[in-house]
């Protein structure tokens, strides 16, 4: 057996998990953990699935028949190594520094006008006297008044400062996706909280979240479908342990669905359980989906007549869905 990590890019998530789901199924690989992250090229699939080796090569060609995928890679999983998603976007370099704006082209200056030169009259011509026989002799021409022209005022020059540029707009970096090192279930404090969460059943999501904060975040959510499995099968050794083989369906219309319904409300139809307003999954990032598929792991395997129960997680509102959808499948 071996461990395999899809991750893909798609353009759209509604319905991602469960074409990618049944293409691992298809090949024969089991589904362990998947998650879901929107990203400013799509959105980011990470899914890990387990099968036989010899079933790789099929996986890789039934993805790439899926043509909602715009690329995908599979490798197989390194024990206590986390692997960023080859498609994030990646974050800017804390020491760059953006290029300055382009400096305004300079402006050729206009040559300057040529002012009116004003040359000064030449002197005024004596005027002869006149001979003293004349009776004019006692008189005299005046000359002509000269046009007095005022000097043209000088242009006012008024200098603008030019407008300084626009600064440029900080740069943002973007955060890298980074997948939280999923820890394998803290079973002492679901063994240590199981007879609580039996005595208040079925108030138990105030004991669910409490168990939440005292485990280590990469075993959140294995140590919530623990917890689901324990009080799944507690709930179907109570109340139907002579129930006979059935199909999934009748499985879930008979038991799956009343049992959920005295928690929270839901609905089911086409392989598609809602859970509308789970207390659970309140923070935004934080899914906690995986109790309640590890409930019905609990309460309806030992039922099933098929004996492949398969339950993923299709949205959640915590990642700004508006309800909860899990696909159950045989």
């Amino acid at each position: 057996m071996i461990e395999l990590e899809i991750q893909a890019l798609a353009l759209s998530r509604e319905g991602l998990l469960i074409d990618v789901g049944r293409c691992a199924a298809a090949c024969g690989f089991a589904l362990v953990r998947q998650r879901l992250a929107d990203d400013r090229h799509g959105v980011l699939l990470t899914m890990v699935v387990r099968g036989l080796a010899r079933k790789q090569r099929g996986l890789e060609t039934a993805l790439e028949k899926l043509e909602r995928l715009v690329s995908f890679e599979v490798s197989p999983v390194v024990e206590g190594q986390t692997k960023p998603h080859f498609a994030a976007s990646r974050s800017v370099a804390a020491n760059y520094v953006p290029p300055p704006p382009p400096a305004p082209p300079a402006e050729t200056p206009k040559p300057a006008e040529a002012k009116p030169v004003f040359k000064a009259p030449d002197a005024v011509p004596q005027v002869a006297r006149m001979p003293a026989s004349n009776e004019f002799a006692q008189a005299f021409v005046k000359p002509e008044p000269l046009l007095q022209t005022e000097p043209e005022a000088e242009p006012e020059f008024v200098f603008m400062r030019p407008p300084a540029p626009a600064p440029a707009a900080p740069v943002v970096p973007v955060e890298p996706f980074k997948e939280v090192l999923q820890l394998d279930a803290d079973q002492a404090a679901v063994e240590k909280l199981l007879p609580k969460l039996m005595g208040d059943y079925p108030q138990i999501f105030p004991l669910l979240k409490k168990l939440e904060q005292s485990v280590e975040e990469g075993a959140r959510e294995s140590s919530l479908s623990l917890a689901g499995q324990r009080i799944g099968t507690w709930l179907f050794e109570r109340n139907h342990a002579v129930t006979s083989k059935m199909a999934l369906d009748e499985a879930m219309e008979r038991i799956g669905v009343p049992a959920l319904r005295a928690l929270t409300e839901v609905d089911y139809a086409a392989n598609q359980l809602h859970i509308r307003h789970s207390p659970l999954c309140t923070e935004e990032g934080r899914s906690s989906c995986k109790f309640f598929s590890g409930y019905l792991e609990g309460l309806l395997g030992p039922v099933v007549a098929s004996q492949g129960l398969s339950i993923f997680s299709v949205c959640c509102r915590s990642c700004g869905a508006n309800e909860c959808v899990l696909a159950v499948m045989d």
